[in-house]
């Protein structure tokens, strides 16, 4: 399927990258249907790209790679709507946003997704062990130019 994007331009993307979800996201509950996109095979980061709005997407990641002890608990009215038979067969991504010089990740609110049927939800975790805005990684400021003295 070919899926416009404002960053990449149009891109040809696997049926195996197109991603469902029947509630949409939180604030984004009009938009549906998504690719995976991968820049990529060495990367961390995924684009989460709606196929219906070449301007809607967003940066998402692992959360494990951040956060060794991070657990979304999925309850079993979740696992019903995705058709989750097992939590083995579901991934876990989160959302990532830049603040100031900081990448933070949205442990909060998890978008979690049956890797059988590729339908997703993004659930919202009631451990307060949890943020909006995990901090992943600072980012480097620019050097400053240096003046030469005379």
């Amino acid at each position: 399927m070919r899926v416009h994007t404002t960053r990449f331009g149009a891109v040809e993307v696997g049926e195996d990258r197109l991603l469902d979800f029947p509630t949409g996201l939180l604030g984004f509950s009009s938009f549906t249907r998504f690719a995976l996109l991968q820049p990529d095979e060495d990367g961390v980061f995924y684009w989460l790209q709606s196929v219906d709005s070449a301007e809607l997407a967003f940066v998402v990641t692992d959360p494990s790679r951040w956060c060794d002890e991070y657990e979304a608990t999925v309850r079993r009215e979740h696992m019903d709507l995705l058709e989750l038979d097992e939590v083995v067969d579901a991934r876990v991504f989160v959302i990532v946003n830049k603040y100031d010089d900081t990448l933070t990740a949205n442990l909060q609110g998890p978008l979690v997704v049956n890797l059988r049927n590729r339908r997703g939800m993004q659930i919202v975790l009631s451990d307060q062990r949890w943020t909006t805005r995990w901090e992943i990684a600072r980012l480097q400021q620019p050097a400053s130019p240096q003046r030469a003295t005379a």
